[in-house]
């Protein structure tokens, strides 16, 4: 991504989000970065791809629905812009920013549900939404401390938050983020097996 380009999204953001939404996503940004140096993963494709993650959210229902019909999503997204957010950003990021990085891309698509296989660059975004500084929720800090450590385990730790917190609303579960939760123990079982032997 050209520097003009990151301005032009920083500018995005500073226009048309909220100061909450706008503290937020330079909060996961930051925290990104952070997870990106611990991990060794590229720090600015985490920025970057931290800065796209809510460039939709908040944005009316309506909105978002014309998004979901103008850009092709499955009619699935219309009407639930939590899920529909995310796949909205990484496609606005390829057609008007032309980032063509499928790693990028999928952190941001996927930010909020997680997926199966999940790249290092996937999980560092997805974490880094669910943990940065402002986020305040039953036991975030243990999730916080466990990051420090094992970017799997976290990342297993939140998706099983996410999953209770979602069945406790009664609101849509998508089949991605349990998913992501079995991917994400299978891989851990199999890192585990291979430490063994």
């Amino acid at each position: 991504m050209q520097c003009t380009d990151k301005i032009r999204l920083t500018e995005y953001i500073e226009k048309n989000m909220t100061e909450r939404r706008k503290v937020h996503i330079y909060a996961v940004a930051e925290e990104a970065k952070k997870l990106a140096q611990r991990y060794g993963a590229d720090m600015e494709k985490a920025e970057i791809a931290a800065l796209f993650h809510d460039l939709f959210r908040g944005m009316p229902i309506k909105k978002i629905n014309e998004y979901v019909k103008q850009l092709g999503l499955d009619d699935y997204y219309l009407d639930n812009a939590n899920l529909a957010h995310g796949k909205i950003a990484a496609l606005i990021m390829e057609r008007d920013y032309q980032i063509k990085d499928h790693d990028m891309l999928n952190a941001v698509r996927y930010h909020t549900t997680g997926r199966v296989n999940m790249s290092k660059l996937e999980k560092i975004i997805y974490l880094a939404d669910a943990i940065e500084p402002n986020r305040n929720y039953a036991g975030i800090e243990h999730i916080r401390n466990v990051a420090d450590q094992d970017l799997e385990q976290a990342c297993l730790l939140s998706l099983k938050h996410s999953i209770q917190f979602i069945k406790d609303k009664g609101s849509l579960l998508d089949r991605d983020t349990v998913m992501a939760r079995d991917s994400l123990i299978e891989e851990i079982n199999n890192n585990k097996k291979g430490e063994e032997a």
